[in-house]
């Protein structure tokens, strides 16, 4: 495993649980909550991400790629319920979309300061 992706696994399991406290409520727009289940052992997961909701779904962008767990664990179980702002979305059929495509969802600093 490289040096860099170590230390942002052990940074992750630091802050994940203070960023769960807050993600998916009005608090912090900026993040929700994936609850999920592990596609071995069944075991139910709830994991931040930065979500941005657009006019059919969500687009969640995935700095470390398609190896994450979470993402691996939504594909294969083709669903998932995501936590944003204080209301809980049944999400089926996860799409893998590409750079172009999600640039169009893309959303400033500033922008998330006027919602």
């Amino acid at each position: 495993m490289p040096r860099s992706y170590a230390a942002v696994r052990t940074a992750a399991r630091v802050l994940n649980p203070l960023v769960l406290s807050l993600a998916g409520t009005r608090f912090l727009p900026l993040y929700g909550v994936i609850e999920h289940h592990g596609r071995r052992s069944g075991k139910a997961y709830r994991t931040p991400v930065v979500v941005r909701p657009t006019s059919d779904g969500f687009v969640v962008p995935m700095p470390w790629g398609e190896r994450t767990d979470w993402y691996r664990n939504v594909r294969a179980a083709g669903e998932c319920v995501l936590r944003w702002r204080g209301r809980d979305y049944d999400m089926v059929r996860p799409e893998l979309i590409d750079g172009p495509a999600s640039a169009q969802a893309s959303i400033s600093a500033f922008e998330w300061a006027l919602e």
